[in-house]
């Protein structure tokens, strides 16, 4: 049979989920719920156009699955039935336009503050860490843990009743799962800390849950750190370990991200993106998660070119190119890329000027004059 490179336009599957390209939207922070969590029409028709504009699949913000991990204002809810309404309508618009949806699963844990959720913070252990400034969290009970991991459960299996294409559980940048994999976080001295395996063992636990509560022949998808960035954090060696472990039970692909909010400089969202050296910044972590599982992987962090894209799918680095930032300012960006003389840089410059519009609830591009083309 003739080898054939990898293209980044061809057709793939993500446990029997049709894709129509190797773009994915990386969970993107918009602030565009209401104060229970329900999703507005506005972000709904955001949704919609992001799948008009062609990109393989959408993975949605930050959805807390229990009210005492909400992260942010404005932030999704699949915590209850309240808005399966509301959740089937956004799914709808996205199939309408030919797009695929992931609900991204999160629990904040330490990174959350008693005003907003109205009670002390939850973590795996109550620990002073630049994270969880202002406050320093309350060490969950095993009976918490237990209660939260069937709380996402419940959200897996919402988001499947709601229409949503797949999950990912949010083991990155610092939230619950990252809290409890991380040592800088972790210091418990029961079945829950220790070693990389202890300290994994809430996520699988979960990912278990979540298997039994939605079948064998749904995407569940994983975005784990390859590294905090943290001379005390998770280290490559361990996520590698992890990554495989998270294979074996059965996760459908991994995203690979890195940093927490506590990272200095090398945090999750990088400034200063503006030549093909500073691309693609975390794409040592991906390849060598990449060479250690059969699963696919997923590279997010600074790409801003087609050719970059084309080159890291084409070398196997990666099974597919995330992008957050590029299609905020762009939603159309796949479609530039599909015939890529008509441009091959993403017009966005980095300047993390949309996260600030989130948190005023009117998400949007600053840079250039402001507003999405």
């Amino acid at each position: 049979m003739e080898n054939r490179l990898p293209h980044l336009f061809e057709e793939t599957r993500i446990n029997g989920l049709a894709l129509d390209n190797r773009l994915v939207r990386s969970a993107t922070w918009e602030g565009m719920c209401d104060e229970k969590g329900g999703p507005t029409p506005q972000l709904t028709e955001l949704y919609r156009e992001l799948a008009r504009g062609g990109v393989g699949l959408i993975i949605t913000g930050f959805a807390f699955v229990s009210a005492d991990g909400k992260p942010l204002t404005g932030a999704m809810g699949l915590h209850d039935d309240a808005f399966r309404k509301e959740f089937r309508d956004l799914t709808r618009a996205v199939h309408e336009e030919g797009g695929r949806i992931c609900a991204q699963l999160g629990h904040a844990g330490g990174q959350t503050r008693h005003a907003l959720i109205g009670g002390p913070p939850l973590a795996p252990s109550a620990v002073a860490a630049p994270q969880y400034k202002p406050e320093i969290p309350r060490e969950m009970s095993p009976e918490e843990i237990d209660r939260i991991g069937e709380a996402f459960a419940a959200a897996a299996r919402r988001a499947r009743e709601c229409g949503f294409d797949a999950v990912q559980l949010h083991a990155a940048h610092g939230y619950l799962f990252n809290q409890f994999l991380s040592p800088h976080t972790n210091r418990r001295s029961d079945g829950y800390g220790g070693d990389w395996r202890q300290r994994s063992r809430f996520l699988l636990e979960t990912l278990a849950r979540i298997r039994r509560a939605v079948g064998d022949n749904y995407p569940v998808l994983v975005k784990l750190n390859g590294s905090d960035n943290l001379d005390d954090g998770l280290c490559l060696g361990e996520a590698i370990l992890i990554a495989e472990a998270l294979e074996k039970a059965g996760i459908d692909a991994i995203e690979v991200s890195a940093g927490t909010p506590a990272s200095g400089n090398r945090v999750p969202l990088r400034t200063g993106i503006t030549s093909p050296e500073t691309e693609s910044y975390n794409l040592l972590l991906a390849r060598a998660i990449k060479k250690s599982v059969s699963c696919p992987v997923m590279a997010v962090g600074g790409i801003r070119s087609y050719w970059t894209a084309r080159d890291i799918i084409r070398r196997g680095d990666s099974d597919y190119i995330c992008l957050s930032r590029p299609l905020i300012r762009e939603p159309r960006l796949p479609g530039r890329w599909r015939h890529p003389y008509g441009g091959t840089l993403a017009r966005c410059i980095s300047c993390n000027g949309c996260f600030k519009t989130a948190l005023r609830g009117n998400f949007s591009c600053m840079a250039l004059g402001g507003g999405r083309q």
